[in-house]
């Protein structure tokens, strides 16, 4: 990865890529898998915007080594492509472990 130090416009360049990389991440994952309602919509594009931004990073960092690209891209680009992943992903394991706490939950009791 490219040392970035202090380069305020390197870092601007990262954080637009991040911000670009959630959101484009966020926006596949409504376009593939439609939400039931504009409340659904609006839950996954946050959960996917705020996922990209906050481990952007370290998914970046872990497709550049499990890819085995290192050094090949440089630090935007290791950005977006590591905020979209998350962003991308975050949805699905959340709708999984929705669908596990709504299969295997607590049952309401029935007054009793």
């Amino acid at each position: 990865m490219a040392d970035l130090g202090n380069d305020p416009g390197a870092m601007l360049g990262v954080w637009a890529a991040k911000m670009f990389g959630a959101t484009a991440g966020a926006g596949i994952s409504l376009i593939y898998l439609l939400p039931r309602s504009r409340r659904e919509a609006a839950s996954r594009f946050m959960t996917g915007i705020s996922c990209g931004l906050i481990f952007g990073a370290p998914t970046g960092l872990w497709l550049e080594a499990r890819l085995g690209i290192a050094g090949l891209l440089s630090g935007p680009e290791m950005m977006l492509a590591g905020s979209a992943c998350a962003s991308l992903c975050a949805w699905w394991a959340l709708g999984v472990l929705a669908r596990l706490a709504h299969r295997y939950g607590a049952r309401p009791s029935n007054g009793g």
